[in-house]
């Protein structure tokens, strides 16, 4: 990661509601019967930061 780069307000705190499973698979846990947990957990936590920039 390069150290020069600059994200506005990248300290700010960023809430976001994850089920048990969600945390896990973005964690590295592989639930292999459910694929959708991580790309769920990963989309809402691109929301929360489209939010964020919004205001």
């Amino acid at each position: 990661m390069n150290p020069s780069i600059v994200i506005p307000r990248g300290e700010e705190k960023v809430t976001v509601e994850l089920t048990v499973k969600e945390a896990l698979a973005l964690s590295g846990q592989r639930f292999n019967d459910q694929p959708q947990v991580k790309s769920d957990a990963t989309r809402k936590l691109k929301h929360a930061i489209d939010r964020k920039f919004e205001v």
